[in-house]
């Protein structure tokens, strides 16, 4: 009995000291037992061998190391995919091409010299805002021709059709509509002004197949001849009048 009691506390002590080797001892040796049972020999060889409830739970408990979960991959997935945003389209302003940058800068003389005539003048002088208006409305007709033109070359990506014949016969009217009503040279100039604007914008979002480089240049030369426009008219206001409503117009 006491060589019993003896055993009994070595082998509890071996078990406080080791737990987890005595366990896959005893897995071990439940697993060598089953082996040994006559209900395992009679299974197919087809079949596979039972494993044991403490090899699963050791897998199981390394796999928790690994997180996998498909929305933050899918997450990762879409923030990769995302294009890049565009950069605004003044930026390829210096991608121009020298000539046509410099001419359009020319370009720009006509717009800017009536105001500024008037400003060194102290005086609104009708005849050099009639030939703003009228070198306005000449751009316009300019920007209608370049969209026609630029339909009828092949391989072009902005096809003949309906869409972009119509726009480009539509600087035309505002171009017609302010010689029209010149004799309200403030009206026509607000005309012109219109003009400009919705040309623009159809250019820009409706018709967006002109190069980077060129609309850069459109919205230079847009914002400077409505610039003009608008001092024009304030100087209509401020100074008193001088001379005739057009070049050569006897009064």
């Amino acid at each position: 009995m006491l060589h019993f009691i003896q055993r009994f506390s070595q082998a509890s002590s071996k078990m406080l000291k080791y737990p987890f080797t005595m366990i896959l001892e005893a897995s071990r040796k439940t697993d060598t037992l089953s082996l040994k049972t006559p209900l395992q020999r009679k299974l197919s060889p087809l079949c596979p061998r039972p494993q044991s409830f403490p090899s699963i739970s050791v897998c199981m408990s390394k796999a928790q190391c690994y997180h996998t979960s498909s929305c933050s991959f899918k997450k990762k997935q879409e923030q990769e995919v995302l294009p890049a945003r565009p950069p605004i389209t003044i930026t390829y302003l210096p991608e121009s091409p020298k000539p046509a940058l410099y001419i359009t800068l020319a370009g720009l003389i006509p717009f800017i010299a009536p105001p500024l005539i008037m400003v060194m003048t102290k005086s609104y002088i009708p005849a050099l805002a009639f030939t703003q208006m009228a070198y306005g409305a000449s751009f316009l007709s300019f920007l209608g021709g370049v969209r026609w033109g630029f339909t009828l070359t092949e391989g072009s990506p902005a096809k003949p059709d309906y869409l972009n014949l119509a726009n480009s016969v539509a600087p035309i009217v505002f171009s017609w509509f302010a010689f029209l009503i010149s004799e309200r040279l403030s009206e026509a100039i607000v005309t012109v002004i219109i003009g400009l604007g919705v040309t623009l914008h159809v250019e820009l979002f409706l018709l967006p197949h002109y190069p980077n480089w060129f609309k850069a240049l459109r919205i230079v030369v847009t914002l400077v001849a409505v610039l003009s426009f608008a001092v024009t008219l304030i100087l209509q206001d401020i100074y008193p009048e001088k001379g005739s409503k057009r070049p050569g117009q006897v009064e």
